[in-house]
């Protein structure tokens, strides 16, 4: 039996919490909470009786309560905590993002490669997802050949001003380190390279506090090179009502389109695009596209699984104490952690100097225009 202690108890803090507490998570139960914040220990008095309560994380780690820490706090303090976690000698799970800024992540992830015997582990639920696992697998088998093109527009964030207002952290440079794309987005960025690899190059063009009273980036269009000649966008907001989410992947050997991160739609071609465009003329060509030719151009597949997010932050826990019982491969390693926040880096730098960046951005570049963001918000 693998004993958590779970480190910020807010919103989804609690509900790990819960579902410990139920025996969601075979193997695994809920010893201690760690929190700064009384009323949120104090609600955890009142719900979990036998569960030890903290209000210093030294405390909670010292001797051999629990031998897992999951780290749900703000995003600053992701990888200090996870940091000495680790130096304690026990299992981590961090939430996403990784942290704010990749020097700050480097310096856990050398943490956790220096303590390999115990499991360091990323909250990307969005991989459990039965939908994306058969895209993974449907790429990494060549089915849709090289990649071409990508597209991800993922606007169904809608946040209200009063959501931002909810606490004096959220939104902000100092609090949280960004908006959209450190909050709501890390699971797309995770899934756009866990998918079709890391761009090597990004231009962000970025707008802050657009149609709220924020500081921090709320609308993102990205353009995305790859090694490979391929390019992409990436785009999300958090301002539309009426959101979109559709993700296109094209090969030179097919596409698939996701709808809602619900449904996808494969179409393999019979013969790479190469073949086709060395053996039609345009007359041909075009009576293919258009259905009029005697031969097919491509078969289609259509598959769809219902999105439970509970059930997928469920399974990441229970891979997590697989992992440490039974040593079974992490569906998401800390260590990878580190790659979506190399994109959003990316994103925020080159908007904030107005040029296309390379991949991974210089690091203290990064840190000191975040520094700049901070002292303007605060004379703000």
């Amino acid at each position: 039996m693998v004993s958590f202690g779970i480190i910020g108890i807010g919103n989804m803090g609690s509900s790990y919490c819960r579902w410990l507490q139920a025996g969601e998570v075979p193997g695994g139960r809920l010893a201690a909470v760690c929190d700064i914040n009384p009323d949120r220990l104090s609600w955890a008095k009142e719900n979990f009786p036998d569960v030890k309560c903290f209000e210093n994380v030294d405390d909670m780690l010292a001797g051999d309560l629990v031998d897992a820490v999951m780290v749900v706090t703000p995003h600053y303090f992701h990888p200090p905590l996870a940091i000495k976690a680790l130096q304690a000698g026990k299992h981590v799970l961090v939430d996403k993002p990784a942290g704010v800024y990749a020097r700050q992540i480097e310096e856990m992830n050398r943490e956790a490669a220096a303590h390999p015997q115990q499991k360091f582990a990323m909250m990307f639920n969005q991989r459990t997802n039965p939908l994306y696992r058969r895209v993974k697998e449907i790429i990494d088998n060549g089915e849709i050949g090289q990649l071409r093109k990508v597209s991800w527009i993922i606007t169904n964030w809608w946040r209200p001003q009063k959501y931002y207002d909810s606490s004096k952290w959220r939104a902000t440079w100092e609090g949280e380190g960004g908006g959209v794309l450190v909050n709501q987005a890390p699971h797309q960025l995770d899934l756009l390279q866990w998918l079709c690899g890391q761009p090597t190059k990004v231009r962000g063009f970025l707008q802050y506090g657009s149609h709220r009273k924020i500081t921090v980036e709320d609308d993102v269009t990205a353009y995305l090179e790859y090694a490979n000649g391929a390019n992409g966008i990436f785009v999300t907001a958090t301002h539309n009502a009426i959101g979109t989410d559709r993700l296109d992947i094209e090969g030179n050997k097919g596409k698939i389109v996701v709808e809602n991160s619900c449904t996808a739609v494969v179409k393999r071609m019979n013969k790479t695009e190469e073949e086709y465009n060395e053996a039609l003329d345009f007359r041909q060509a075009l009576a293919l596209t258009q259905g009029k030719s005697d031969e097919q151009m491509y078969t289609e597949e259509t598959f769809s699984f219902e999105e439970h997010w509970d059930i997928q932050h469920m399974d990441v826990m229970r891979n997590f104490v697989d992992a440490i019982e039974n040593g079974a491969p992490l569906i998401a390693p800390g260590s990878e952690g580190i790659r979506a926040v190399q994109l959003s880096n990316g994103m925020h730098l080159s908007s904030w100097l107005d040029k296309t960046v390379s991949l991974p951005v210089d690091e203290n570049l990064f840190y000191e225009e975040l520094q700049k963001r901070i002292q303007e918000e605060r004379q703000k």
